[in-house]
């Protein structure tokens, strides 16, 4: 992925997709629509900015393993506005 951000896909088997995201100083992962129900378990303590298609801007707070969740159809851009310090999170999916 471009924008300073890449994914690694950590198990597929159809039924969860695991992927653990890294944003780096200054990047993002563009605007995109999830399709499934997700989780997020930060692996960092930091903040990272959720734009979106609005333009609204939202600091959301991470602090290691405080998982949260989303519904599919969530629409946004997730930004990493800091200087020194990557985002590192891990995306669970439920497939079906």
């Amino acid at each position: 992925m471009s924008a300073g951000s890449h994914g690694e896909v950590q198990q597929d088997d159809g039924r969860f997709r695991v992927t653990r995201w890294t944003i780096e100083p200054g990047g993002s992962i563009p605007m995109h629509r999830h399709e499934y129900d997700y989780v997020v378990v930060p692996l960092v303590n930091g903040t990272m900015h959720v734009v979106t298609p609005d333009g609204t801007a939202t600091a959301a707070e991470l602090r290691i393993g405080d998982s949260y969740t989303r519904t599919a159809g969530v629409e946004h851009q997730v930004e990493n506005r800091g200087s020194t310090e990557a985002v590192v999170f891990v995306e669970v999916e439920r497939l079906s």
